[in-house]
C-alpha cells in the first residue's frame, strides 16, 4: 500500500480519492480522518506498515461529517479504543449517523461536473458512533495541534495547524490540491468558505496537506495568501 511521509512524524494515507493522516508526536499516534465506510481496513494496514499497532492510536480527529472523512470512524474506534474529537456542529451529525447537508458546486465547469457525478451517489449516512470530545475554534489539541473552525465547505469543519516542522496546515476540505491549489469543488456556503480560506492564509505554515489532492511541501502559506489574501 502507499503511505507517504509528508514531514517527519506525519504520514498521508490515500484511501481511494480521499486522504487520511497519521501523526506521531512521541506520545502515541493521532489519526486524522477515517475515509469512506470500509476505509478503516486501509488505515489499519497503514498503521501496521509503520511498525505500529492499532492500540498505539491515542485519539481520532475527524475534520468534518462528510462520509469520506467520517465513514470509517465507528470501525476505527472499535479497533483502537481511541476517543473521537470533532467540532460540535458535525459531532451531532455523526452521533446520529448523518453525513451530509446540502452542497452546491464552486464556480467553474470542472466543479459543476464533479458535483453532477459525485453528489447523487454521496452517502448521506454513516454508522452512528460516539464522539467523546467537542473541539472549539482555537483549542489546543493533543499532538501539539491547534484547531481552526473553517466553515463553508461544511458547517462543522475544522482545519489543524501543527507549528512543528516549519509549520504544517492540515486543511481538510477547506481547499483542494488535485489539479493545483483551488477551492474545494463544493460548498455549503461559498462566501463562508472564502472567509475561512482568508483566515488560513494569515497563518504561518511551510507545508499544507489536503483531504483531496497532493501535499504542498514548501511555501504553502505564501501560495494560500496569493489565492485568498488574508483579511486586513
Amino acid at each position: 500500500m502507499s503511505v507517504r511521509s509528508v514531514v517527519p512524524g506525519l504520514w498521508q494515507v490515500p484511501i481511494r480519492y480521499v486522504n487520511a493522516f497519521i501523526l506521531d508526536d512521541g506520545d502515541g499516534l493521532t489519526l486524522i480522518d477515517t475515509g469512506m465506510p470500509g476505509g478503516h481496513a486501509t488505515i489499519l494496514e497503514a498503521i501496521r506498515s509503520l511498525g505500529r499497532a492499532p492500540a498505539d492510536v491515542r485519539r481520532i480527529l475527524v475534520t468534518h461529517c462528510h462520509s469520506d472523512h467520517s465513514g470509517g470512524l465507528a470501525e476505527l474506534k472499535r479497533a483502537t479504543s481511541a476517543p473521537a474529537f470533532m467540532h460540535p456542529v458535525d459531532a451531532a451529525m455523526v452521533r446520529e449517523g448523518r453525513a451530509l447537508r446540502p452542497l452546491s458546486p464552486a464556480p467553474g465547469l470542472l466543479n459543476r461536473l464533479v458535483c453532477r457525478f459525485l453528489l447523487p451517489d454521496a452517502p448521506t449516512e454513516v454508522e452512528p458512533t460516539a464522539v467523546e470530545h467537542e473541539v472549539a475554534d482555537g483549542d489546543a489539541l493533543p499532538g501539539g495541534l491547534r484547531a481552526i473552525h473553517v466553515p463553508g465547505h461544511c458547517a462543522g469543519q475544522i482545519a489543524l495547524h501543527w507549528p512543528g516542522r516549519g509549520g504544517v496546515l492540515i486543511a481538510a476540505d477547506a481547499a483542494a490540491n488535485a489539479f493545483g491549489l483551488a477551492l474545494s469543488p463544493m460548498y455549503e456556503d461559498l462566501s463562508e468558505g472564502r472567509r475561512s480560506l482568508a483566515r488560513l492564509s494569515a497563518l504561518d505554515f511551510e507545508v499544507a496537506v489536503f483531504g483531496h489532492g497532493r501535499p504542498i511541501l514548501s511555501g504553502a502559506s505564501k501560495r494560500f495568501a496569493r489565492m485568498w489574501p488574508p483579511a486586513r
